[in-house]
């Protein structure tokens, strides 16, 4: 979650603007946000250049503002939430903690895993390298290890490469990027972990990887809420090039066997 008792930043109205242009959903108590690639989820020094310091664009008068309820790495899009006050992150806090959230991304591939679906249960350990962190795979009797779980589907495969879905059931730093890496298929764009940057004789602008749908229990009671945040123009050029079809996971699970 966000930092408590951070001092205030004072937007401009360009930072206004863009702030309130990421807005998916918002009623009293929560805000969901459609982040974009290369903005932080948190830790600024003290300069506008993180979601955490843009979410004084929708504080309140009394000085409370939307707190993150969990992250995504840098240079991943997609949805990401909030909530409005202190209970409500309380509340979707225990919730996330009690794996009651189902978090659906989507990755583009430089050719589809063998086999084209299956789970990926592997211990990983944190690991630093000077100023850099990662994540390594491990044995689950490693003193470091965490215990690290995710689920793959390919949606669509072409001549140059292949549309993935990925279902985290942990939450681990960088585990969809290293699950796929272990098993030879890193996400295009990744550059610490192996992914290929041309596909289909083209550069990759970025990490291949949109969280595009998000599940879990509204804080007012009222049952699980669904949030879903279309992939940007950056990653559908990509999924055009290489020739796969981009469709969400719900139009995906209207087939029996993975496109193409």
């Amino acid at each position: 979650m966000a930092r408590t008792g951070a001092a205030p930043v004072v937007l401009s109205r360009d930072e206004l603007r863009f702030a309130r242009s990421l807005v998916i959903v918002q009623d009293a108590h929560i805000l969901a946000l459609n982040k974009p690639s290369g903005l932080s989820s948190q830790g600024g020094r003290g300069q506008v250049h993180t979601l955490d310091e843009l979410l004084w664009a929708f504080a309140k008068a009394s000085g409370s503002r939307p707190r993150l309820i969990h992250r995504l790495d840098r240079d991943t899009s997609g949805v990401i939430l909030t909530a409005r006050t202190k209970p409500d992150a309380a509340m979707l806090g225990k919730a996330m903690m009690g794996r009651r959230f189902r978090k659906t991304y989507l990755a583009i591939l430089a050719a589809a895993p063998e086999p084209r679906q299956g789970t990926i249960d592997q211990p990983l350990r944190r690991d630093e390298e000077g100023r850099e962190a990662f994540m390594r795979p491990c044995d689950a009797e490693h003193p470091d290890a965490e215990t690290a779980r995710s689920r793959y589907r390919t949606l669509s495969a072409g001549p140059g490469g292949a549309l993935v879905e990925l279902s985290p059931e942990t939450g681990r730093m960088h585990q969809l990027r290293v699950h796929m890496a272990g098993i030879s298929r890193p996400i295009a764009g990744d550059a610490r972990y192996g992914g290929a940057l041309m596909l289909a004789g083209a550069p990759v602008p970025r990490l291949m990887l949109h969280a595009v749908a998000l599940e879990f229990p509204h804080p007012d009671g009222s049952g699980p809420m669904r949030i879903e945040a279309p992939p940007p123009e950056d990653f559908r050029r990509v999924a055009e090039a290489v020739g796969v079809t981009l469709q969400s996971p719900r139009e995906a699970s209207t087939s029996d066997q993975p496109a193409g």
